[in-house]
């Protein structure tokens, strides 16, 4: 039943007041110390490592991982946690290679970054165009899907829900990084608590109330298919998880891209130090490694139970089974006050990565946007007046576009990866050639930024154009049904690395050429000392890199 009790809004309540609470009185701490536009956006100097961690993780996890992934763990299995397992491998990548580069060039956004490397064209350009993705994308998405899952839940009306996550987002938001940075923590442990305990349901209810172990016995026994790591390509499923280049193709790019190009992301390690910032990036790592755990073994514990008879009409939508309401159903199943704390976890996920999201297009805006198109000589009490506005602006846009973007239809997951995995290879081989090739122009970024767009698109409709059976015996093609019509379609992730081959081959062609016409670009200040770790960081890292050769190992 989608309904809450008191004990249930009780626990939500405590837990409102507990993130509301401590988000004030570090505000209240903070704001006296820096009133400068860099504290506000960045918290220069003032999170620790493990409220760096934390808000990496509360930021990037949300609705559509609690319930687009459950959904796909519903249909794909164990394959789908690649995603959150090969990120944990990634955040090192970024650790030791990435943050060094823009602390040492004293980088704070990306557009910054690509003006420095580049020039303030093609900066300009993608802060025009993050802006829009952040907003229209990635606010809307989650948002939207958020109130979607708090309304299975609690029965509440979407709109309602939509309207109380941003008012709760902002609230966040308007104290700026470090409350959001702090308040990030709570949030974090509300979540990984949350998860843990519907998990726990979860497989008691599928072992009979037989504890956990057996629980997980009864998954791999009765759902086989459910995990296995690596498809090949005769699955039914190969298309969303193509193989080995899970492994060795488009999900790095997807990964790197989002863990170290991404101003949503990297904003939260970019105003500590560099051994701060590894160490919540490790730290962000490790809770990682627990998200299939919390948000993928629910979807699976789901599907036994639904092969087993039961959520036979709860699963149900339109006539057809739709496996998004896979995580809201085992919500429902908990008992009165456990499921006010997991409806406490979800809107956890959600609010804290509203936040982080609005954070990131303010801080672009302000920054990048505002103080250089707009208003050169904006004092630094203007400039954190303009984010505010930004925050609220940018929420308020999303509240009303969110409905008419058929978010709901394609899937929260889904959505956010269709749109952004049209740039996401051109925009990361502009910055992987402008960090380490310092012979790299701004012509050649152009061309990745505007033809990595083109030949994404040439790659998705290419199918309806010419017979690609023979990429189908090599491996990179499987069988698509559409009117009865079999189309052998290019699978998402590689298409997205083959975009990704070429814009880095045309980039370099470009830029040798440029460089005959005389043109010099401006290389960044690399010293490849700031890539050297420290021990602890090292050994962590290792444990990690351990731990996933015995997943895979054990569930390839």
């Amino acid at each position: 039943m989608s309904t809450l009790h008191t004990s249930d809004y009780i626990v939500f309540l405590i837990y409102f007041v507990i993130v509301a609470g401590y988000g004030l009185w570090i505000y209240n701490r903070k704001k006296a110390e820096s009133a400068s536009s860099k504290d506000y956006f960045l918290a220069e100097g003032s999170l620790t490592w493990w409220a760096i961690g934390a808000s990496l993780i509360a930021s990037n996890i949300s609705a559509e991982q609690f319930i687009g992934m459950s959904g796909s763990g519903f249909t794909l299995g164990l394959a789908i946690a690649a995603y959150e397992w090969m990120a944990a491998a990634t955040l090192i990548i970024v650790a030791i290679f990435f943050i060094p580069v823009y602390l040492k060039n004293k980088i704070f956004t990306m557009p910054q970054f690509l003006n420095q490397r580049y020039n303030g064209t093609v900066a300009m350009i993608m802060a025009i165009f993050w802006l829009l993705l952040y907003v229209v994308v990635n606010l809307t998405s989650i948002l939207y899907l958020g109130a979607l899952a708090i309304n299975s839940i609690s029965g509440l009306n979407i709109t309602m829900c939509m309207y109380a996550l941003a008012i709760f987002a902002i609230v966040i938001t308007l104290g700026g990084m470090k409350v959001i940075g702090f308040t990030d923590v709570i949030q974090v442990f509300f979540l990984i608590l949350g998860g843990l305990i519907t998990t726990y349901l979860a497989l008691n209810l599928v072992s009979d109330q037989q504890g956990v172990i057996e629980g997980l016995n009864v998954l791999t026994k009765e759902a086989p298919d459910h995990f296995h790591m690596i498809f090949d390509k005769t699955n039914p499923h190969y298309l969303d998880i193509p193989g080995m280049t899970m492994l060795i193709g488009g999900l790095w790019i997807v990964n790197l891209n989002y863990w170290g190009c991404n101003q949503y992301i990297t904003q939260r390690a970019l105003g500590a130090d560099l051994k701060t910032a590894r160490n919540g990036i490790l730290f962000a790592a490790f809770l990682k490694m627990l998200m299939p755990i919390i948000v993928v073994l629910p979807g699976i514990a789901a599907f036994v139970l639904y092969q087993r008879g039961g959520f036979q009409t709860e699963l149900l939508q339109n006539g057809e089974i739709n496996p998004d309401k896979a995580y809201p159903v085992l919500l429902n199943l908990l008992p009165t006050g456990l499921k006010g704390l997991s409806f406490a976890a979800l809107t956890a996920a959600i609010v804290a990565s509203l936040a982080g999201k609005a954070n990131s297009i303010a801080t672009i805006f302000t920054l990048d946007v505002y103080k250089k198109a707009l208003n050169e000589n904006a004092s630094e009490a203007n400039l954190v007046k303009v984010g505010k506005i930004t925050v609220v602006v940018s929420m308020i846009l999303a509240v009303f576009i969110a409905p008419y973007l058929g978010i709901d239809k394609k899937g929260g997951f889904q959505y956010i990866q269709e749109y952004t995995g049209f740039v996401s290879p051109g925009i990361f081989a502009m910055f992987i050639l402008g960090f380490f090739w310092k012979k790299t122009t701004s012509n050649a970024a152009l061309f990745a930024t505007i033809g990595g767009f083109i030949l994404s698109v040439f790659f998705k409709i290419l199918p309806g154009m010419v017979d690609l059976e023979f990429l189908y015996s090599m491996g990179f093609s499987a069988p698509k049904i559409v009117d009865g019509i079999t189309i052998y379609e290019i699978p998402f992730l590689d298409r997205m690395g083959f975009v990704f081959i070429i814009c880095i081959v045309g980039m370099i062609i470009i830029s040798l050429i440029d460089n005959k016409r005389g043109i010099t670009p401006q290389g960044l200040e690399v010293d490849t000392k700031m890539f050297k770790s420290h021990p602890a960081f090292i050994a962590g890292s290792l444990i990690i890199i351990l731990l996933l050769v015995a997943l895979y190992s054990i569930y390839w």
